[in-house]
């Protein structure tokens, strides 16, 4: 009877606790939690290598990071001399020759690489000793060869030169150029000419006053004990020679005295790369750091971020909008927010930016946008906190930032005590509208005579003009004359004949391609075969499975993507019938309706521009008469999306030019196809296009 009389006694007094609970309104947060983070085992060798030790034996694996935190290192007119020093740090050492290091590396299952302030290993735990060692002698014995240093002097040579016309690589060079000044170690721009003079001689010096253990940090983590891990770093590092990096001194790098568009014209570009920047001095330490990170969240941290939802979401202008702010202990760094656009609505997206960085600035944020993105760099906190890697991390960053020793301890009640004017004060001191540069790397004959009608807060925005290396230069002129008596005829006509003739193209029945392109370490195989019957194969692959493949016999067909199969409708299958001829120029002039649209520059060259359909553009050498670009405007996902063709390389096969160089490029991606063979009337069957 009493256990009842106590248990009805217990539900009424829930039943009165609950009926108090007002629950239209939301439960007040808690004080935030302390966090008890882990301290790593440190010591210091004579040297002045730094050494943390995180023992974690859940996984039999250690893993070790050197980091040399050296200031800024400028490389003036040899810019290209860490990166030619860190691709030849990890070939071996003076001990041991490059493939036998590498074997043995592989053989052990373990990993080494190198930067040019830097080293990473990790391996099983009993294979430990030797890895350290080996890549202990791979950074302070480098082996440093004539020969490695030519190869990899060839590579980066080529990389650069791949990068030439490649909008995101001028745009990121321009972007930190003119921010910093191309004195400033931050905006120096790595060319061809710079690199042809750096010599081995130069390698070695770098290495010799920059990779020196004065300010350098090793990180153990793993299953290792701690004097296990003092032992073997010890005996492996000791002998890393004493050393402290030259001083080095630049000028202070300055905004802009009045906000205004910086343009570089590339005429291949098919999207304009939008940045608006301006530099901060933000570190670690100081007290509205974490309120400047939120601002820079709310502003564009993501899908969530009000450029994102501006300019993709409302606008639809972009594939995404994003910001970003840097903090830095030795120099000023930037704020930045960018955006990939259509040609079409550059202006328009140049204003929007500038919009959204003005609102946050004054506007407060909502409390709704504050506490969801508290609740994200909480998370991220405590997630990371999981991880082994972290407690590393963060010992790292008190001191190499000069942190409180409490900074992590206590960061998440600092992160709670933010308030929406703190948000709005730090979006004031780091977010500039008086003293912005816009950015902007596009198709000038496209853009630019919207973007000199820009104006922001009734003011006209003035225009400044820059080459692809960041010096300024002259307003480009696209008024180029066509010549007296030509028409769209004359030029498809002149093609014709610089790729072999009227005559030998339609005796073309078929011919078959097959070219190769990289994507992210991946091969891209391309298969195509065309007939002058309306037949069309063309086949991509990667790492050898097909991924897209569309198929057209006649007047029906199909197209097949990751393994799902769809029958082309009618629409479709008329689009790919205008590219299934071998050569589609023929058809041009039989069916008539072309149009010269006048001349514009591809690729630093006069061209024609031949206006095919409402969607279809060609470019053809206003010298040479052969075809240098196709532009394809589509309709995806209520999208207009625009697909770019730039050929290249020209080379004579059966009588007939061909380009061996395909550059397909839509929305921020682009693959270089190189031909590897064609075949013209052979090597095609009816069983193709089945």
């Amino acid at each position: 009877m009493k256990k009842i009389i106590t248990t009805l006694v217990l539900v009424l007094v829930a039943l009165t606790t609950n009926a108090q609970i007002d629950r239209s309104k939301q439960p007040e947060s808690g004080p935030a939690p302390k966090i008890n983070l882990s301290k790593p085992n440190t010591f210091k060798l004579n040297n002045g290598l730094t050494v943390m030790v995180v023992e974690n034996n859940k996984l039999p694996r250690v893993r070790i990071q050197l980091e040399i935190d050296n200031p800024p290192i400028a490389e003036g007119n040899k810019a290209g001399v860490s990166s030619l020093m860190s691709s030849m740090l990890g070939n071996g050492s003076k001990n041991i020759a490059k493939d036998a290091f590498n074997e043995e590396v592989d053989y052990l299952g373990a990993r080494i690489s190198f930067g040019s302030q830097s080293a990473f290993a990790s391996s099983l735990s009993k294979y430990f000793p030797r890895i350290l060692e080996l890549m202990a002698d791979a950074a302070i014995n480098p082996n440093f060869t004539a020969e490695e240093f030519e190869k990899e002097k060839s590579k980066l040579i080529t990389g650069l030169k791949s990068g030439e016309k490649d909008a995101s690589t001028i745009a990121s060079n321009v972007q930190s150029a003119l921010a910093y000044g191309k004195n400033h170690p931050y905006g120096e721009i790595t060319t061809e000419e710079t690199v042809n003079n750096v010599t081995l001689a130069d390698v070695e010096e770098f290495y010799r006053s920059y990779f020196v253990p004065a300010n350098a940090y090793l990180i153990v983590i793993g299953d290792i004990t701690f004097n296990d891990a003092k032992k073997l770093v010890t005996e492996a590092f000791t002998p890393w020679t004493k050393a402290v990096p030259p001083s080095l001194s630049y000028s202070e790098p300055k905004d802009v005295q009045y906000t205004q568009i910086n343009f570089v014209d590339l005429p291949n570009a098919v999207q304009s790369q939008v940045v608006v920047e301006n530099l901060v001095d933000l570190k670690m330490k100081d007290k509205d750091y974490l309120a400047a990170l939120i601002a820079n969240q709310v502003l564009g941290g993501g899908g969530e971020g009000r450029l994102f939802l501006n300019l993709r979401e409302d606008k639809g202008y972009t594939y995404g909008s994003y910001s970003s702010l840097r903090d830095n202990k030795h120099s000023k760094t930037r704020f930045t927010a960018t955006a990939q656009v259509r040609n079409q609505v550059t202006d328009s997206s140049v204003v929007e930016i500038l919009k959204e960085i003005e609102r946050i600035r004054k506007e407060p944020i909502t409390k709704e946008e504050l506490e969801n993105t508290k609740a994200k760099y909480a998370g991220r906190f405590v997630m990371a906190l999981e991880n082994p890697e972290t407690v590393a991390n963060y010992a790292l960053n008190i001191e190499k930032e000069g942190l409180p020793k409490d900074f992590y301890e206590n960061y998440l009640e600092r992160l709670n005590a933010v308030s929406i004017a703190d948000v709005q004060a730090a979006a004031n001191k780091y977010f500039s509208m008086d003293n912005a540069r816009v950015v902007v790397v596009g198709k000038g004959s496209e853009v630019l005579e919207n973007l000199e009608k820009v104006t922001f807060n009734g003011k006209a925005v003035p225009v400044r003009y820059f080459d692809k290396n960041a010096n300024k230069t002259e307003k480009p002129n696209y008024d180029v004359a066509t010549p007296e008596g030509v028409d769209a005829n004359t030029v498809i006509e002149k093609y014709l004949a610089s790729v072999g003739g009227k005559e030998a193209l339609e005796n073309v029945e078929s011919y078959a391609l097959s070219a190769e392109a990289e994507m992210q370490g991946m091969k891209l195989e391309l298969e195509m075969k065309k007939t002058s019957k309306e037949q069309f194969m063309q086949d991509v692959k990667v790492m050898g499975n097909s991924m897209s493949k569309q198929v057209l016999d006649g007047n029906k067909g199909y197209m097949t993507m990751q393994g799902q199969r769809k029958d082309l409708n009618e629409d479709e299958i008329n689009k790919i019938k205008e590219e299934s001829a071998p050569f589609p120029e023929l058809n041009y002039l039989a069916a008539g309706g072309l149009t010269l649209e006048g001349v514009e520059m591809v690729n630093g060259k006069k061209a024609y521009k031949i206006k095919v359909t409402d969607n279809k553009t060609v470019y053809y050498d206003l010298e040479t008469g052969l075809k240098v670009q196709e532009v394809n405007v589509q309709e995806m996902q209520g999208q207009q999306m625009t697909q770019t063709l730039i050929l290249d390389d020209y080379r004579e096969i059966s009588g007939i030019k061909f380009p061996f160089k395909m550059t397909q490029t839509m929305g921020p991606q682009s693959f270089d196809f190189i031909v590897k063979e064609i075949k013209v009337n052979e090597g095609v069957s009816p069983a193709d296009f089945e």
